[in-house]
């Protein structure tokens, strides 16, 4: 059913490969019914086995999604891309759908109009997920749709709700996410952007997918009203669009002084971005402060949120900096964002934690619990952060570990690696800024893959399905 769904995607391409011409029609409406097909097959072949999904069901439905989703959508790559094989094309969509922004195609700007909108919309579907949509359906087909919203919502705390409802809260934070888009939509047509780059940048922006028309992506336009512009969305992107709501809801920007993550967030943000511009100063790589400022703002912005757009080759600059991005990037946005990473809620957790254990060094008999905006955190949270954290790392270094093993450099490996597993899109090196990911082997390629959907998935989600007691009944 969520492929029979996700079918009715590829009418935005459909529909823009009518207004442009531009000769894909075919071939996306040859993949629509493809993706049809295959989702009714599934269906008739199961429809007599029905019954309440358990909290299993929902990892292994999201994560075969997906992987579904991400394969069925290769189709109008490799038809529309004369000798794309489906390691690159499947890459592709994953770093769409997962909103990585990794790309190994060039030449963008020549692409069709529906392709570029294609990559794009998938960009901004996996933005709040595509299984945070269909939860608001699911219970209109009889299927219950709490596990799958468990399974996909990023952050520690997930059982909060907005409303009483989960598919009236997935319903809310759709609203949310489409009415912004909306705004980024019109916030960039004003300030010089076609239609068509407009509504691809503003679906990249909101979604932190970082996908662009132009290899050179935002810096093919050299204008800092469009960066200024990206940047206000990238931020807003990059808070919990929980918080958003509650803002509008109440008609207050209250919410954001009360939200923990969101005071964090910025004030991280604001104090990296004056501190490299003025290293880059200081360094002379800029004329002056006001241009390193421009340059850091916005390409800091981009890969701290997870969202991968350069308007510079930032991999010319002294390593400190962009070293610096990616270390954000695994942690600055907040838990209910776009973004990926530990999220900035578990990295307040762990800070506390850490200290308070300094703390019991001293005054070992101390009651200390640990609080997050007067909010008391449960132990049994914090264990599980410390516990997503170790995973992370481990897997960072594993499969970095495996890219080295395989031929590439170690700058190449781990920035890659961070860069995938973040869903920040581009790395360093040869895999950096005025790069892509084409330079890799298939092996690589497909570890990138891997990285991408674990990191989209928060680890755990994709890793229980390998444990032997997540098969046992």
């Amino acid at each position: 059913m969520m492929l029979l769904f996700f079918g009715v995607t590829y009418l935005m391409p459909i529909v823009t490969s009518i207004i442009y011409n531009d000769g894909e029609l075919i071939d996306f409406i040859d993949a629509m019914v493809f993706c049809f097909l295959v989702g009714f097959g599934l269906w008739w072949l199961t429809r007599h086995f029905k019954r309440e999904l358990q909290a299993r069901d929902g990892f292994l439905l999201v994560t075969l999604a997906w992987v579904m989703m991400a394969a069925i959508a290769t189709v109008p790559l490799m038809m529309a891309i004369p000798g794309l094989s489906f390691t690159d094309a499947f890459f592709e969509t994953m770093s769409g759908l997962t909103t990585t922004g990794a790309t190994v195609l060039s030449g963008l700007e020549n692409l069709s109009p529906s392709i570029n909108i294609w990559r794009h919309e998938l960009n901004w579907l996996g933005g709040m997920g595509i299984i945070v949509l269909a939860v608001a359906i699911l219970p209109l087909l009889g299927v219950g749709g709490m596990q799958l919203y468990k399974a996909e919502t990023p952050g520690p705390m997930k059982d909060s709700k907005l409303t009483p409802r989960i598919a009236s809260t997935a319903k809310a934070l759709w609203l949310v996410y489409f009415g912004i888009t909306v705004a980024c939509i019109l916030s960039l047509k004003l300030v010089g952007m076609n239609w068509l780059d407009a509504i691809c940048h503003a679906f990249a922006a909101l979604s932190l997918g970082g996908f662009s028309t132009y290899d050179a992506s935002v810096g093919h336009f050299d204008s800092p009203a469009i960066e200024a512009v990206l940047i206000v969305f990238m931020m807003l992107a990059g808070m919990n669009f929980a918080t958003h709501f509650v803002a509008l809801r109440g008609r207050s920007l209250r919410a954001y002084w009360t939200d923990s993550e969101a005071k964090a967030f910025v004030v991280l943000i604001v104090s990296s971005t004056l501190i490299c511009a003025t290293y880059l100063n200081e360094m002379d790589t800029y004329p002056n402060w006001s241009t390193a400022l421009r340059h850091v703002a916005f390409n800091l912005v981009s890969i701290a949120t997870d969202c991968g757009f350069a308007s510079v080759d930032y991999d010319k600059w002294p390593i400190f900096v962009p070293m610096w991005m990616l270390f954000l990037s695994c942690f600055v946005v907040s838990s209910g964002s776009t973004g990926g990473g530990i999220k900035m809620i578990r990295a307040l957790i762990l800070s506390h934690q850490a200290l308070r254990e300094l703390q019991k060094l001293i005054h070992p008999a101390v009651v200390n619990p640990i609080r997050i905006g007067g909010t008391s955190i449960p132990q049994t949270i914090a264990g599980a952060v410390l516990g997503f954290i170790f995973l992370y790392a481990l897997t960072v270094g594993e499969l970095t570990f495996l890219l080295m093993a395989s031929g590439l450099d170690f700058i190449s490996s781990f920035t890659a690696i961070i860069a995938c597993i973040n869903n920040a899109g581009p790395g360093l090196n040869v895999v950096g800024p005025a790069q892509n990911f084409s330079v890799l082997t298939d092996f690589q390629t497909w570890i990138c893959s891997l990285a991408m959907l674990a990191g989209r998935l928060e680890i755990f989600t994709l890793f229980v399905l390998f444990t032997p007691y997540f098969w046992r009944r």
